[in-house]
């Protein structure tokens, strides 16, 4: 395993986003874990170096590392609009890679949507669709997508419509089997372990790992 790696992470303050700065700072490849933040977030760790941006205006002198790792994302509720939501769910994840491979970065690390096509009649799964594909054109030496469906977890807000879409995943994901195995639940956290491990397996391409490769 390659050792003394500085990682980049957008999204840190989410559900997934979460779980991957803490395992990025648990693991021994990584001596440093840049957080790409609007705000702080009020975490102290010896390896963390929170990095105030502007999304709008990023400056590139912030964004040098090895592996960049994307879980940001919203809901069109929360953004108000749809214009919005594809700002924060494709415009700054593809304005940040973009730079990020001009700056040398050789692995970008993304939690997409199972179902994700730029072709897409759901506007949700079309932004992520339209996403991949701009990563994609950037010729990173690693591009992983992975591609979950329900995550699972314990959110700082969640709605009730969350809470009841837990208990219907939990009941359901049994039921799929074969082709639909896709469509289960899965952890935030084994989304997380799942896409950290791909950027350090020396695997070179692009993957888009749905819920059997994302357990595995």
């Amino acid at each position: 395993m390659q050792q003394h790696k500085t990682s980049l992470l957008i999204g840190a303050t989410g559900l997934t986003g979460g779980h991957l700065l803490q395992q990025l700072l648990a693991h021994p490849a990584y001596d440093q874990v840049i957080a790409l933040v609007r705000r702080p977030m009020g975490i102290v760790h010896p390896k963390l170096k929170e990095s105030i941006i502007d999304f709008d205006a990023p400056d590139p002198a912030l964004i040098h590392g090895d592996d960049l790792f994307c879980a940001m994302g919203t809901t069109l509720a929360k953004a108000g609009s749809k214009e919005a939501q594809y700002k924060i769910d494709c415009t700054y994840p593809a304005v940040i890679g973009q730079i990020a491979r001009n700056n040398g970065v050789k692995r970008y690390l993304l939690v997409s949507s199972v179902g994700a096509d730029a072709q897409s009649a759901n506007f949700y799964l079309r932004t992520k669709g339209d996403l991949e594909q701009q990563i994609l054109a950037m010729g990173f030496e690693t591009f992983v997508a992975a591609r979950p469906s329900f995550l699972l977890g314990d959110r700082k807000e969640m709605r009730i419509g969350e809470k009841i879409g837990i208990v219907l995943s939990n009941l359901i994901s049994p039921l799929l089997m074969g082709r639909l195995r896709k469509y289960r639940g899965i952890p935030s956290a084994q989304v997380a372990k799942s896409l950290i491990d791909r950027a350090n397996n020396d695997q070179k391409g692009s993957l888009f790992p749905e819920y059997d490769e994302l357990c595995g």
